[in-house]
């Protein structure tokens, strides 16, 4: 029996343990429920999971070489209007990126290898982690040594892609940077407070906060190389309480995302020194702090294509590649890729029909539960070959 036959077979309980994900909806680094129900499931199938950070982690197998499986598992902070009856009952809570497929294919996986533990010939380890959307988790987890004990060699991830692209297509990149680099920064403007009236005695830190939101844009029309890709959106300003009074203080929050690491340290520079000389020019200050970020995430082509080499073996009805794949989203494995040679993939998870309509991060959105079975096998020969062929 190949994998793809086995994974059918086990496609009811992977379907079970992805609707328990979806409808226990956990936003954030910290997913007790999440954490709890992949240790019970990985130690049912005969594994020794433990707590890493705030994630869980687990081996099978033994020795060299070391391929580290990863699979996100937390939602988004929203609410959910998809009409399934598992739902996310809360209002608060909704997996709209698609990280409870992800963390299923892996739980399947992970009792498919364990099956096959006699055949591994080196350690395949596991990584379940949390706050992929909030780009903690990954972080998190390499703190508390996901990267050490045993040391991964090479890493695989799959991303589900929503949509009206059908299950079966492949899509990757191998050549270059794949998803954007994203920081996510707060300025805080300090001025004088006073009386609407009296503009003159006051130092208005809105006024200082519309002109450094304008000379942030500056730098990306005038200081940013056009030839590599720069985004900067302030999504948040907020200031005073009332129409007559000027307030103290003002507060912008935004994000930078790049497709090149030399573009993103430039800027993270610049918006520290642009922000500071624009408020002083007007007779205030302002701090920007850099919350959290991610860098681009490149993967290793030879990785990647070695990766996409095995899934072709995989006998799934109608797969199809689609390479070169690009995207001005972010993706916290990156802090996994800067470390080990990785491989990305998504896997289309879409429907032909209406339910195909939304995208990723809306309440509407769908995930196609026939892409469950196609990412566990694919995870679990691409484990098995890999660990052959190293």
């Amino acid at each position: 029996m190949n994998e793809y036959e086995r994974a059918l077979e086990l496609k009811a309980e992977t379907v079970e343990n992805r609707r328990f994900f979806h409808y226990n909806a956990e936003c954030g680094v910290h997913m007790p429920k999440g954490a709890a129900y992949v240790t019970k499931k990985l130690t049912e199938y005969g594994l020794n999971p433990k707590p890493l950070g705030e994630g869980v982690t687990a081996t099978l197998g033994s020795g060299e070489p070391v391929l580290l499986l990863r699979a996100d598992m937390d939602a988004l902070p929203m609410p959910e209007e998809s009409g399934l009856d598992f739902a996310c009952p809360t209002g608060t809570e909704a997996h709209a990126c698609g990280h409870d497929c992800h963390a299923a294919m892996l739980l399947t996986a992970a009792k498919m290898l364990k099956e096959r533990e006699s055949e591994l010939r080196g350690t395949v380890k596991f990584m379940f982690q949390p706050g992929e959307e909030t780009f903690e988790g990954s972080r998190n987890m390499i703190e508390n040594g996901i990267l050490d004990d045993p040391a991964p060699e090479a890493a695989l991830a799959f991303h589900t892609g929503p949509g009206k692209l059908p299950v079966g297509l492949i899509m990757y990149n191998d050549s270059t940077t794949m998803m954007f680099s994203t920081d996510i920064f707060k300025i805080t403007v300090k001025g004088r407070g006073g009386h609407g009236a009296y503009p003159h005695t006051a130092v208005d830190p809105i006024n200082i906060g519309v002109h450094i939101h304008l000379g942030l844009q500056e730098l990306i029309a005038r200081e940013s190389d056009p030839q590599k890709s720069c985004l900067l959106t302030v999504g948040h300003f907020e200031a005073g309480a009332t129409a007559n009074i000027i307030p103290d203080t003002a507060i912008l929050e935004g994000t930078i995302r790049t497709n090149d690491k030399e573009a993103r340290d430039k800027l993270l520079r610049r918006i520290g020194e642009l922000t500071e000389g624009i408020a002083a020019a007007y007779g205030g200050s302002a701090r920007c702090e850099i919350l959290r970020g991610v860098p681009p995430l490149v993967c290793d082509g030879q990785v990647v294509r070695e990766m996409v080499g095995y899934i072709k073996e995989v006998p799934v009805p109608g797969l199809a590649f689609y390479p070169g794949i690009a995207s001005s989203a972010s993706e916290d494995f990156a802090l996994v890729a800067d470390k080990i040679p990785t491989a990305f993939i998504y896997l289309a998870s879409g429907f032909a029909d209406e339910r195909g309509d939304a995208p990723a991060h809306n309440p509407k959105v769908m995930f196609n539960e026939d892409v469950l079975p196609v990412g566990a096998a694919c995870l679990t020969h691409c484990a098995i070959r890999w660990l052959e062929n190293h």
